[in-house]
């Protein structure tokens, strides 16, 4: 049976990653976590961690010898990835649930904006509690935290008849996301599982509760597993974590600091500002605006989605992740300006219905290729341990004040100008090609020194 289990390993390393590509909001990075995969990847890449000269690890991340993915793991793993169709609803049922929402609450477009830019909102406040929280009731209780967000969220929004409710449930489903990329939670109808998954083995460890860390551990990795290397290295990086000071955000306003905050909070921004909450929110507007079925129009976004996801997940380690950012702003500045093109020739009295959904189709798979999750590896990759949590709450804030300003401003922008609207997203698509030339490093393979060269010679 662990044989056969065993075989599930390389899938499972390849839901992960799914899962990471899928997140809409990917504050992994955030936690205080130590992963498998090479040396120069665990370490930070433009600012020398002189506080871990000792740090080791395993390359396997711990899981040596006779350890395998158990049916326990594989459970836990399954249920985990459930947390897209939490995010997802979240963030998608505004765009077809807009003209219903519009004509049964007499809501203005004014009105309407605000009820979807409430979701970042919550976002950032999510943002700046999602690490206090999971560390103080753990992963588990916050998940069910997260679940106590959604339900009550969606049931805010199902029953009003005011405006200040809606934004009310709009702006807890907001605070439960933020929560759940960083916990990777799951899906309000799967909440029944919680009752069967364990506690994190660190967080156990973390918090003294020596005998459970190892019983958990042990049915996780299986029971004629030896998970003492494993235990030995976990117990060490809990050590060597208790003696580094609690960094906080103001912290990271150093001039040791300054280039990977430059490089984060320039990615982050790139993630909205091309265009991604406008596209995501307000989905139907555009394919109405466009002449298409929103059925069809969905329908064809998911396949895109999943495929282009897929292809992110197998080229990402083959060519890196500089390359595929590069690639990724340069397609996504190609699908807006073909979608721009598309409402200057309906300004004109031409049309090709095709045209729509080549646009959007072209700007997600470019954006999945690299957009959607690279920028919080590479966040993760260059920052040292110490501020690593406070660099993601900057970071997770950032990212979430972004997507406010797009989603509040994009129907003010598109009376303005449907045209105008995707020509800026294609700018700030094009300037995100060039500050990934100039700025960002190829952290796949590399040193330390090497990074840190290439940087300076870049930036002086």
């Amino acid at each position: 049976m662990a044989k056969s289990l065993s075989l599930f390993h390389p899938p499972l390393k390849a839901l992960a990653r799914v899962v990471l590509a899928l997140l809409p909001f990917r504050a992994l990075a955030n936690k205080k976590i130590f992963m498998g995969g090479s040396e120069q990847a665990r370490r930070p890449l433009l600012v020398a961690d002189q506080e871990d000269p000792h740090y080791h690890q395993s390359s396997n991340g711990g899981v040596d010898g006779n350890s395998t993915a158990t049916g326990f793991l594989v459970f836990s793993t399954i249920v985990a990835a459930t947390c897209s169709f939490t995010s997802g609803y979240c963030i998608g049922y505004s765009s077809p649930a807009e003209y219903g929402v519009l004509a049964d609450l007499s809501l203005s477009m004014a009105e309407y904006s605000v009820f979807g830019s409430m979701l970042a909102v919550g976002g950032m406040i999510g943002a700046l509690m999602c690490g206090k929280t999971a560390d103080y009731f753990g992963h588990r209780t916050t998940m069910w935290i997260i679940n106590v967000f959604f339900i009550l969220g969606w049931l805010a929004i199902a029953f009003t008849k005011v405006s200040w409710l809606l934004d009310l449930g709009r702006l807890l489903q907001g605070i439960g996301i933020a929560l759940t990329s960083y916990v990777e939670a799951f899906h309000v109808s799967y909440r029944f599982c919680l009752f069967f998954i364990p506690e994190s083995p660190r967080w156990l460890l973390k918090n003294g509760r020596k005998k459970e860390f190892e019983g958990v551990l042990q049915r996780l990795r299986g029971k004629k597993a030896d998970i003492s290397p494993e235990a030995a290295e976990i117990k060490e990086y809990a050590e060597f974590i208790q003696l580094l000071s609690e960094n906080k955000i103001l912290d990271l306003f150093q001039k040791k600091y300054a280039r990977p905050i430059i490089v984060a909070v320039g990615l982050m921004t790139l993630t909205q500002f091309s265009g991604l909450p406008g596209y995501t929110f307000y989905m139907t507007n555009i394919f109405v605006l466009a002449g298409v079925s929103s059925k069809a129009g969905y329908v064809t976004l998911a396949i895109v989605k999943i495929l282009s996801t897929t292809m992110a997940i197998f080229l990402i380690d083959k060519f890196g992740r500089r390359t595929l950012l590069m690639v990724s702003a340069a397609g996504t500045c190609l699908g807006s300006l073909l979608t721009g093109f598309l409402f200057s020739l309906q300004d004109h009295h031409y049309w090709i219905s095709s045209l729509a959904l080549m646009g959007v189709s072209v700007y997600f798979v470019s954006f999945n290729l690299g957009i959607s999750g690279i920028p919080w590896i590479i966040m993760s990759e260059i920052f040292p341990v110490n501020v690593k949590g406070s660099a993601g709450s900057l970071c997770n804030l950032i990212y979430w004040f972004s997507s406010w300003v797009v989603s509040y401003t994009f129907n003010f922008l598109l009376e303005w100008s449907s045209t105008g609207t995707f020509v800026i997203f294609a700018g700030v698509s094009a300037f995100g090609f060039l500050f990934t030339v100039m700025l960002v490093p190829e952290t796949k393979g590399r040193s330390l020194e090497e990074i840190q060269a290439s940087v300076t010679n870049v930036l002086h």
